[in-house]
């Protein structure tokens, strides 16, 4: 009797990774390769279709040669994708243009107008932020630009939709990647006439709607000869990262809270049906028909040390770095940082947000810096949480993936500026075994989504420091404070 695998792809903004798992979410075999981002003009963040495209499928290629496993017994692969890209492509399927990824900035104007305008109710309707990340606003830009990919399109799709054109001959797009468009009636489930109508498209240039549990067949015989698997394997469409994050971490109960925090960051919750926030702080996008997900997605995580470590050129490992936080006690001895350093999204979905340094006295050193960047990033994804909290309650349990979460000091800061447990996955890949999962119960080999908690191995949880809690409780209050005041000067 031949054993069982399943492979979950995650196309990331940084690089393309497949994972192989067992059937119990056990870790076989991973690989990795490393995407390109391009930057032509200020503010401007392109990635290349092809690249993204071969780099997918050497790394499936890769990862089976590396778990020495026959074919047939490779069941399926499930796919996870970074939202927000979006390319131009012809009627033949050849793109036009690169693809413009979620960190591209060029339609901060049209963003701005949109929300003087009808963007708030736009946002009422697709759960989607109005904010130069998504795929809406950047074809508004197209439009009021004349740029000439846009003008010559057939058809606009993310990266993950032009792979699956390449790939199987089809254009289809899962509900949580079609939410992330701003362009779908999260309400409704379909296609939204109105932003449409601003973008000058219409949605016969769109993909089909489906959920994540669509099985994808007929894969092109060559593509499936390089990739070193069977062409008659099923593909499983899946879904946006941050759904498969949660789902593979085990995020998915009421009250569940997932954090994910690498370069970028965001905090999620599973929900019944559709909300959105009222305040404009929060994104809601579709998960299946039954369920969305809430949270808020943040610029600045790991990106804001890596500036810092470069700005005080420090010469030591990224470990190093962070064990000098340890000098210092919980509040920095008074000082405080806003870690806007890249614009921001959630709370503030405000571009041209800026970092700030406050309480600086002579007495302070590195020491002081470090330590409040870190928690300046845990105080921002707390106040994510807090808005979190109108549409889908207080948490109850928190979950934590991402390259950060590799840091025991930055945990016990979670803990303890959460007030609540932490609890880590002994696997750092929970969006592809989200994605291997959803392609399991597609195929009827598992039963349900909720079953994924039986098969996560989970590392011992950090209990919060309760004097520590007292402490950040107090200085996020005056943290809350400073960011209401000098966000009205950006």
């Amino acid at each position: 009797m031949s054993k069982k695998y399943v492979i979950g792809l995650d196309i990331g903004t940084t690089s393309a990774k497949a994972v192989i798992f067992d059937l119990t979410g056990k870790l076989v075999a991973e690989d990795e390769k490393l995407l390109t981002s391009y930057y032509p003009n200020p503010g401007w963040v392109e990635q290349d279709p092809h690249e993204i495209e071969k780099a997918s499928v050497q790394a499936i290629r890769d990862v089976i040669t590396k778990a020495n496993i026959q074919a047939n017994e490779m069941i399926t692969l499930g796919i996870s994708s970074a939202m927000h890209s979006l390319l131009c492509i012809d009627d033949k399927g050849h793109p036009l243009s690169k693809a413009l990824i979620w960190a591209d900035g060029r339609s901060s104007k049209q963003a701005e107008n949109l929300l003087q305008t009808s963007g708030i109710e736009i946002y009422s309707r697709t759960g989607t932020p109005i904010h130069p990340m998504t795929p809406f606003i950047k074809l508004v830009w197209m439009k009021e630009n004349s740029y000439e990919p846009y003008q010559r399109a057939s058809y606009f799709l993310s990266a993950k939709e032009y792979l699956l054109y390449k790939w199987f001959g089809k254009r289809l797009i899962d509900y949580s990647m079609a939410s992330a468009t701003g362009f779908f009636n999260g309400h409704l489930l379909q296609w939204d006439e109105e932003a449409l109508h601003i973008a000058g498209i219409t949605k016969q240039q769109l993909s089909d709607i489906v959920p994540p549990t669509e099985v994808l067949s007929g894969l092109n015989p060559d593509i499936a000869n390089e990739m070193g698997i069977s062409a008659n394997m099923p593909f499983v469409i899946g879904s946006a990262d941050g759904q498969l994050a949660n789902l593979g971490i085990g995020a998915i109960s009421p009250g569940e809270v997932a954090v994910t925090a690498g370069t970028s960051g965001a905090i999620r919750q599973f929900t019944n049906g559709f909300h959105t926030n009222q305040k404009h702080e929060t994104f809601c996008y579709r998960f299946t028909q039954d369920y969305s997900i809430v949270g808020g997605p943040t610029n600045n995580g790991g990106i804001a040390l890596q500036w810092l470590k470069e700005v005080l050129k420090h010469e030591g490992s990224y470990d190093e770095f962070l064990e000098e936080a340890n000098l210092v006690p919980p509040g920095s001895d008074g000082v405080i940082f806003l870690p806007y350093v890249n614009g921001e999204r959630a709370p503030l979905w405000n571009q041209h947000a800026k970092g700030n340094f406050f309480g600086l006295t002579l007495a302070h050193k590195r020491e002081h810096f470090i330590r409040a960047v870190l928690e300046g990033i845990t105080f921002n994804l707390h106040q994510i949480g807090k808005s979190l909290e109108q549409q889908a309650g207080e948490p109850v349990k928190i979950y934590v993936n991402g390259g950060m979460a590799r840091s025991k000091l930055w945990l016990q800061m979670m803990a303890d500026v959460f007030g609540k447990e932490v609890y880590i996955s002994e696997s750092h890949h929970s969006a592809a075994w989200g994605a291997a999962w959803t392609a399991l119960v597609a195929i009827g080999e598992v039963g349900s989504f909720e079953e994924i908690k039986n098969n996560i191995p989970m590392g011992e949880p950090i209990i919060p420091n309760h004097e520590n809690h007292a402490i950040y409780k107090s200085i996020y209050k005056k943290y809350e404070k400073l960011v209401e005041s000098i966000s009205t000067q950006f």
